[in-house]
Parts: C-alpha cells; structure tokens; sequence
C-alpha cells in the first residue's frame, strides 16, 4: 500500500488552510466524520468551523485545559457558545502530557518528549486525541482525524484509531495526512 504525505518545509509559515485541505481529502478517501482540533485561542476552530461547513464533519475542539498557564483560559466562551450553536463539540480536559509527575511519574514528560521528535503537531495530535476518547467524545478504535501543530500554525494532521489514557498503548496512528519535514 503507498499513501501519501505532506511535509511542510518550515513551521514559521501558516499551513493551516493547506492542512485543511489536506484533511478534507482524507476525509473523502476514507469516510472519517470526526475532526480532532487543538485550538488555543479559538480562530483556529473558527477557521476550521467556517472551512468544514455543510461537509457533514463533527469537530471536536480541545482547547488548553484551565489553569494550563494561569488561572484564565485564553479560549472566549463566547467562541464555545457559537461552536456549540453549530454542532461542534468543545473539551476543557487535563493534558496528560502536561501534568507534573502524574501520580509520581515522570512518564507524561517522556511520552512527550519522545513524540516531540516527530513534530509538536504529532505530541499534540496523541493528546488530543486521547483526551476527546476520554470525554467520551469518540469511542476507542474509531478512526479520526487529529489537527494539530507549532504555535498557532496547524501544520499536523494524523488519521488515527483514537483511544483512552486508560489504554494509550492501543492508540494509533495508521496515516500520516501531514507534518513539518524538520520542526527546528
């Protein structure tokens, strides 16, 4: 079997809408119907809201998890309100890979940073996509698309067989959609 892959030669440009793009074609390769997206702020999941209009595609949008850097979160309700009102799903769940010595482990931080060697993006899609399966959001063993990457920049997108944290060994990556070549 040959798949193709995207490599994207820099994360300092926006690859956002090309990713999009991307996806939208292994959408319609593969039947997928649900979209993992990481968005900090929220114009990224409105880009994505606007962009998958009237394709029949649920997004479900993990943003950063309250008290990720202070006790705000920088994603406005009124953006969870107008995703909601459009039939989109919003997750505020703990990042796994983000939590200190969960129950006294280093492993989050070692999970992390081995995925980080293949891109940000790739640490992120993981996340997300297990925190969407353990908010009950998508069942383990479904197929999805996650979206992710390097800053504000999603240049990331991977179809998976989602997960919980529970089972994260049974998580999946079957195709690489895109990613940066090189994320230094």
């Amino acid at each position: 079997m040959k798949k193709e892959i995207t490599y994207y030669e820099s994360t300092k440009q926006d690859h956002t809408l090309e990713t999009f793009t991307l996806v939208e074609q292994k959408i319609a390769e593969t039947g997928v119907k649900k979209v993992i997206l990481a968005s900090t702020t929220g114009r990224t999941a409105l880009q994505a809201m606007e962009y998958f209009a009237d394709k029949g595609i649920s997004l479900i949008i993990i943003p950063h998890q309250y008290g990720f850097s202070s006790d705000t979160n920088r994603f406005p309700s009124d953006t969870v309100k107008t995703l909601r009102e459009n039939g989109h799903e919003v997750h505020f769940g703990t990042m796994l890979f983000h939590t200190d010595k969960l129950y006294g482990s280093n492993a989050p931080t070692i999970i992390a940073d081995f995925l980080r060697c293949f891109s940000e993006g790739v640490k992120v899609c993981y996340e997300i996509t297990l925190m969407a399966a353990d908010g009950g959001f998508v069942k383990s063993g479904e197929s999805v698309i996650a979206i992710a990457g390097t800053g504000i920049n999603s240049d990331t997108a991977l179809l998976l067989q989602a997960s919980t944290t529970r089972n994260i060994k049974k998580l999946r990556v079957n195709e690489i959609i895109c990613k940066p070549y090189n994320n230094q």
